[in-house]
């Protein structure tokens, strides 16, 4: 082994254990977004210089990690972990109501392990198809990026609202990004995709301020759970994920995981309620239909942010994904280090630095060590992990830290300023999110039709 190769390895080795600690604790505070969470300390971790190989194995056990954990919160707290396991609220109410949350627990994180671990080959394989018309791709990428922000905003919850949104928002950023060239001579990259991730924070942080909101936010009384005792359901020292689903939900986990690994330009909430919804239609009997949708809607929570993550960064190095323009955008773009040229649409990012090869490796290297600490941390300590999280952990204090990072970050960029452009945008932003829900994947195809795209519209009508 070359020292280069073995360099790579130990650092990937090394930042995949710390994404897979640190996601795996996050996962289980409620609540906390991914776009949110992974997106900034992912840009942390490239901005401190780590090599690409722990850059990307950092980002693909952090996600894994999450998406087992945040499954406990969800199925034991009936509180959605994050977005994404919104869409398994109903079934684990059910399956609540039926005094079995773990065992809902048990098949949704079982069933994310295994769906993971079929992603990556398969979106690396679909990348490996979609290579040969990159540099076609490239050449339209200002126009591909106005269709596809047309269609995930048309495709979001928002609908035509989010559509319309996207014009005055281009025109904001469009707006401030020449306030700043003109004053400093530079420009801005970070401060808005920090504003843009970290929005309904700060449309929210904004609300507690006013009087009129902060009535919103008021609860009079503590909330109350009931939490299933942690029981063991398996044999041997470490639980098998093949052994706690049965036959057909490993083949209606593996099905769906297979599918939405295709399905690259959707949104990952849309294909995991989607895919939800076709397994339980299969299904007769309604025990088994619960707890295989379970599986199959954490299973597909996995494989489209792992496909819609693998396969622009390998094919174009372009963020043409709601995931690549969310909680996965600082592998693509993060200046100085890594960038998008706005003018000719040329990368310098993990497209170039990494190998087909070495996506697979390390991709599978992250999910198998997120699946080494997360899956049977949550199948052994789910209740009392839960239960001390709920009692002794401060979310006012999460929020805190974030926002504490988030000041870091844009201070480092451009002082200041950028500190108020990140406010700014994420204060528009968070209120487009909430109001008319036009969410961050959205909002993130709108910065890049800013920056791409408007461009080239006044260079064609100058």
């Amino acid at each position: 082994m070359s020292p280069d190769l073995l360099t790579d390895a130990s650092w990937a080795l090394g930042m995949g254990l710390l994404g897979a600690v640190v996601f795996a604790l996050i996962g289980l505070v409620s609540g906390t977004d991914e776009t949110a969470t992974v997106a900034p300390l992912t840009l942390l971790v490239v901005l401190l210089g780590v090599p690409a190989a722990g850059v990307f194995t950092f980002f693909m056990a952090g996600i894994v990690a999450k998406h087992i954990t945040h499954a406990i919160p969800t199925a034991l707290l009936g509180i959605p972990g994050d977005t994404m396991a919104v869409p398994m609220l109903r079934d684990a109410q059910m399956l609540r109501d039926l005094g079995v949350p773990h065992i809902a627990l048990r098949k949704a994180i079982s069933g994310g392990v295994i769906a993971a671990f079929i992603s990556v080959p398969l979106a690396v394989l679909f990348a490996w198809l979609l290579s040969p018309f990159a540099d076609q791709i490239g050449k339209a990428a200002p126009w591909i990026f106005v269709a596809a922000a047309v269609l995930i905003a048309y495709t979001s919850k928002g609908r035509l609202a989010a559509v319309l949104a996207l014009v005055p928002f281009v025109l904001l950023i469009v707006g401030l990004q020449t306030f700043v060239s003109q004053t400093t001579g530079g420009s801005l990259s970070i401060s808005f995709f920090l504003g843009i991730a970290t929005g309904p924070l700060i449309a929210d942080l904004f609300t507690a301020l006013s009087p009129a909101g902060r009535t919103t936010l008021r609860r009079d009384s503590r909330r109350s759970f009931d939490l299933a005792p942690d029981t063991r359901t398996w044999t041997g020292r470490v639980p098998n994920p093949l052994k706690v689903l049965d036959r057909k939900q490993i083949a209606y986990t593996s099905a769906a995981a297979g599918v939405s690994s295709a399905t690259f330009v959707f949104s990952p909430v849309a294909m995991t309620v989607l895919m939800g919804e076709v397994a339980g239609a299969r299904i007769k009997n309604g025990y088994h239909r619960l707890t295989s949708v379970m599986s199959v809607r954490n299973g597909t929570t996995e494989s489209t942010y792992i496909a819609e993550t693998l396969i622009p960064l390998i094919a174009l190095g372009l963020p043409l994904s709601p995931m690549a323009a969310g909680p996965a955008a600082p592998l693509f773009n993060a200046p100085p280090v890594y960038t998008v040229d706005a003018e000719t649409g040329q990368t310098n990012n993990l497209h170039n630095l990494l190998s087909g090869g070495e996506f697979l490796v390390y991709g599978l290297l992250g999910v198998a060590l997120a699946a080494i600490i997360a899956y049977p941390f949550a199948m052994t300590y789910a209740h009392r992990a839960a239960s001390f999280v709920m009692r002794k952990v401060s979310h006012e204090a999460i929020i805190g830290a974030f926002a504490g990072l988030i000041m870091v970050i844009c201070l480092y960029e451009g002082g200041l300023l950028a500190v108020g452009v990140a406010l700014t945008v994420g204060l528009v932003g968070g209120l487009l999110n909430k109001v008319f829900n036009v969410h961050t994947g959205v909002q993130f195809m709108g910065f890049y039709v800013a920056v791409l795209t408007v461009p080239q519209v006044l260079a064609l009508i100058g």
